[in-house]
Parts: structure tokens; C-alpha cells; sequence
């Protein structure tokens, strides 16, 4: 019995950390039914944020915001068929909603429609032709159907609007960001590129080392390419291309 004995030692800490976990207080109650779903929704709480947002819509059964909100919820537990509804719902409220809009494209992506993704995201542009947000998501679409030209011309453009648009992490709020890709070391790359092209050089190199990370192929191309040509000289990109790194495995 030593090895039972060794295990439940072992689990003797865990046991004891989530009995002093302090469950976060409720929302104030004198907030409106909306702001507390809001809030929910920033600790990551969806099933509360949903129950929430069930609440304010009998209130208001009309807001699109509302209803976009409720499917960003139901979208987090990966409810798309649900998550999607919603969103259409607050489309057909406001058609000039590119929020909801946008975030159909979502769904389509997460589902590998990249095709229907990219129409999507190209009316949402038709509304509002200057977000990052939306410019990013079309950049993935199209990385994901392999139009790399296209993507790294809208990251470009996204990268205009917002420099910080890459580094954002957060996907709570009224318009959802796609971040996933299949083939990473070539999106780290392009990433590269972009932010080689707009001049941020340390960013440059940073998503340069993540694609070597990754196992990105034809290493030896790199000085070739056009965008990178103002880190010849730069003694980092020297040392990165030097290297000998290793692909990480996952």
C-alpha cells in the first residue's frame, strides 16, 4: 500500500487549496441585469453570464446588443449552433450591427467554412472599414485558405489602426478575435513580416524566433525576403538566423 499512501500525500495539498479558495461575490444586486452578465463574462463565468442575459432580454427582447452578448457567452462554451442564432438575431434587429456581423464570421471559421468566414468578415468591413479587430480576422480567413498575400495585406492595415492588435489577449466583449491557426510556424513568420514592414523591428524578431520555434521550413530564405531587408544589419537578426534553434515540440 505504499504507493496509495505516496498518492494521497500528493493529493493531500490540492485537497486543501481548492477548500480555501474564496469564491468571487455575486455582481451588486442594484446593477442593471446586462452589467452583471458583463461582469461574469470577465471572470469567465459563461453559464452565469448566460442565465444573466436570458434575464435582460425578457426585459428587452429587442437589443441586439444583447443578443450579441448572450451568443459571445453561449460562443465561449463552444455552443456555436446557439452562439450563431443569437448573432443573426442581432443582425436582423441592426444590420448595421458589424459586431454581430463579425462574429458570425467567427463561428464559420471555428467550423473551417474559411470561405463563408472571409464573406463575413467582408461586410462587416462594409459597415466599419477601419477596425483592427475585423481586418485581423480577415487576415486569418484568408491565411487559413492560404492567400498569404491577402492575409499580411490586412494584418498590415490592422496593424496600421491598432498597433497593439496582435498583442490583445482578452476575446470578452462585443466583438470576438480569431487567433487560431493550424500552421503556426508560417503564421508566426508572417507575423514576422508585418511587423517587419511597419518597422517594429523588436516584434519582428520576437514572432521570427516563434517561427523558428515552431519548425519553420526554408530558413535559409529569409534574408531574401523584402520586408526583412532593414534587419540585415541588425545584429539580433544576425545572431536568430545564426542560430541553431530547435523546433518545440507540442
Amino acid at each position: 500500500m505504499p504507493g496509495l499512501w505516496a498518492l494521497v500525500l500528493l493529493l493531500i495539498p490540492q485537497l486543501v487549496d481548492r477548500t480555501q479558495q474564496t469564491p468571487l461575490p455575486a455582481p451588486p444586486a442594484d446593477l442593471s441585469p446586462d452589467k452583471r452578465g458583463d461582469i461574469y463574462m470577465a471572470r469567465k463565468m459563461y453559464r452565469e453570464a448566460v442565465d444573466t442575459y436570458q434575464q435582460a432580454l425578457k426585459a428587452n427582447p429587442k437589443s441586439f446588443a444583447l443578443h450579441n452578448k448572450l451568443g459571445i457567452a453561449f460562443h465561449q462554451q463552444m455552443q456555436l449552433d446557439v452562439a450563431q442564432r443569437h448573432y443573426e438575431r442581432s443582425v436582423r434587429l441592426n444590420r448595421r450591427y458589424a459586431e454581430a456581423v463579425n462574429n458570425i464570421g467567427t463561428v464559420h471559421y471555428a467550423r473551417g467554412r474559411y470561405r463563408a468566414a472571409v464573406s463575413q468578415y467582408r461586410k462587416a468591413l462594409q459597415i466599419t472599414p477601419n477596425s483592427a479587430s475585423v481586418h485581423s480576422n480577415l487576415g486569418t480567413a484568408y491565411f487559413a485558405r492560404k492567400k498569404y498575400r491577402e492575409a499580411s495585406d490586412h494584418y498590415l492595415i490592422a496593424l496600421k489602426l491598432d498597433p497593439e492588435i496582435f498583442e490583445h489577449r482578452s476575446t470578452v466583449g462585443s466583438l470576438l478575435q480569431e487567433r487560431s491557426v493550424q500552421d503556426r510556424a508560417r503564421f508566426h513568420y508572417y507575423m514576422a513580416k508585418t511587423y517587419a514592414a511597419a518597422g517594429y523591428i523588436e516584434r519582428a524578431i520576437l514572432y521570427l524566433r516563434k517561427a523558428l520555434e515552431e519548425g519553420l521550413k526554408d530558413r535559409d530564405k529569409i534574408p531574401e525576403e523584402a520586408e526583412f531587408a532593414a534587419l540585415r544589419d541588425n545584429a539580433e537578426f544576425q545572431e536568430l538566423l545564426a542560430a541553431n534553434i530547435p523546433a518545440i515540440s507540442r
